[in-house]
């Protein structure tokens, strides 16, 4: 079988070593914002329809279920839920955007779908985008965590090297797929604030689609997004204003955040725990311990499979 079985092209451009950037729905999307991220790349950069990967051999429906649409004259159109690629070409260079929900079934095959694509363009680099929830305050700048194992990557962009063992996701496959095929890859995760886990993050969203843009070399278009970031901050602040204990709760974390932070490796219910102190040593506030930081994500993401 061909490694393309599943995918159903829409144009064939001729595209020079792409850089492929992904997220998916679902497990590895905590506030929408790995989705929402990608999803204001392909409208902010008006990419055009690649491709498409039929949806019948990797989705569970009861599960994840097609929408009823309604077209005009009242005719019913059934929407699948599809993972879609585009494609634009960027100031970096030739850019592949991959957005879907993440598959329930036969992920070694998925993956050989997104490989396949791949090699067929000649793609440098796969870039992934997720989010998870962890207790941090949703004022402040949002914390972006980057893996890669691939050492040139790890140097020039300063990320770190995973040594995370336990249950994964889609993404930590297409990692494996593409370790294997000798592609380089990296992994971008934003940390969202856990008490406004049901509330899209487009502060999330921006702070993802800027790194991943550094990363490609280009610029990242962000006026739609930053647009939506005072009425998500007004949304939350709503939220946390109307119970006390979670306002004097996120007041904490703010004040911590601003004079300091150390980070512990305590994990509750699934959700990443942070242990917030000052340094009375010093007066300069201190930059997170990468290492450890990676640690929290690590055990957050084992305690989320234990979890299923």
């Amino acid at each position: 079988m061909s490694s393309l079985d599943h995918v159903r092209w829409l144009s064939k451009p001729s595209l020079k070593q792409p850089v492929i950037v992904t997220a998916f729905t679902g497990w590895n999307d905590a506030a929408d914002a790995a989705s929402n991220a990608v999803r204001n790349l392909i409208e902010g950069w008006r990419a055009q329809p690649l491709a498409e990967i039929d949806p019948e051999e990797f989705t569970d429906f009861a599960t994840i279920r097609p929408h009823v649409r309604l077209k005009d004259g009242g005719v019913r159109n059934i929407v699948w839920p599809t993972v879609g690629l585009w494609h634009v070409s960027g100031a970096g260079g030739d850019i592949i955007l991959v957005l879907g929900p993440e598959p329930s079934l036969k992920w070694r095959t998925f993956s050989e779908q997104l490989m396949g694509v791949a090699d067929h363009f000649g793609a440098s680099m796969m870039l992934t985008l997720g989010a998870l929830l962890a207790d941090v305050p949703h004022s402040r700048p949002v914390q972006i965590i980057g893996t890669a194992t691939d050492d040139d990557l790890i140097d020039r962009f300063d990320l770190q090297r995973s040594r995370y063992e336990g249950p994964t996701g889609i993404v930590g496959v297409l990692h494996d797929s593409c370790y294997t095929a000798a592609m380089p890859s990296a992994a971008l995760w934003a940390a969202v604030p856990a008490y406004a886990s049901q509330v899209p993050s487009p502060k999330a969203s921006l702070s993802l689609m800027r790194r991943a843009c550094e990363i490609i070399g280009t610029p990242a278009p962000v006026a739609s997004v930053m647009n939506l970031i005072e009425r998500y901050e007004d949304q939350v602040n709503s939220l946390v204003s109307d119970d006390e204990d979670l306002a004097a709760y996120v007041e904490r974390l703010e004040t911590m955040s601003d004079n300091g932070m150390s980070l512990d490796d305590e994990v509750d219910d699934g959700q990443l725990q942070f242990d917030f102190a000052t340094d009375s040593g010093d007066d300069a506030a201190d930059e997170p311990d990468a290492s450890t930081l990676m640690d929290e994500v690590e055990q957050f993401l084992r305690e989320q499979g234990e979890g299923k």
